[in-house]
């Protein structure tokens, strides 16, 4: 039955890998897949999702898909969608509330599961749009962990310029390991981005 998930994780927590490696396991198995983004992340070209390591995909935006799935529920041109098996959403915290509950349809109408994978909080620690209406309505919600410099789990993204951590400005700023990093609460609130564990002081 379809559900509409959202695994959410601190930057780095290889959820985009995540998401390829979900959409590869649909492909191989023989069922129809879709890859989509927001059409505002464009850190790796238009309609390319690319991880970490390295692996990537073509993509669709999110917004052209939503805008053909609903023509198609007012004038019935096509069932072009209907014959998906998979709906994967990479950098979901971008998306509006009203993609959110759209998304959502479309798991209610096609009873389709459509996976959504991105951050939960900006670099403020505060919830993005797309984010909050996902932990609001979603059937399942998912942490995809990783850790801090010091061990601990981490769940805040922090902004940094100059290896110092950044506290002001837009809420989206695109960037990779050159402009965030993933710290655990105590460093968030502290500011250490870097530093010597304490369990390699002891030893």
């Amino acid at each position: 039955m379809g559900k509409l998930y959202f695994r959410y994780g601190a930057m780095g927590s290889s959820k985009t890998a995540n998401a390829l490696m979900v959409r590869y396991n649909y492909i191989e198995k023989g069922q129809n897949c879709i890859l989509l983004k927001p059409g505002i992340e464009n850190r790796d070209g238009e309609k390319v999702v690319r991880s970490r390591m390295g692996l990537e995909a073509e993509c669709t935006f999110v917004e052209e898909f939503l805008d053909e799935v609903v023509n198609e529920w007012f004038t019935r041109k096509s069932d072009a969608w209907k014959k998906l098996d998979c709906v994967l959403v990479d950098e979901a915290q971008f998306l509006t509330e009203e993609q959110v509950d759209l998304l959502a349809e479309v798991v209610d109408r096609y009873d389709l599961p459509v996976i959504c994978y991105g951050l939960r909080t900006d670099f403020t620690s505060h919830l993005f749009t797309g984010s909050k209406r996902l932990m609001e309505i979603a059937n399942y919600i998912e942490e995809v962990p990783t850790v801090c410099w010091c061990g601990r789990r981490a769940h805040f993204n922090a902004r940094v310029c100059n290896g110092k951590i950044v506290r002001d400005g837009e809420q989206i700023m695109m960037g990779g390991n050159e402009s965030y990093v993933s710290v655990c609460r105590r460093h968030f609130l502290s500011g250490e981005v870097n530093g010597v564990r304490e369990r390699d002081i002891q030893e």
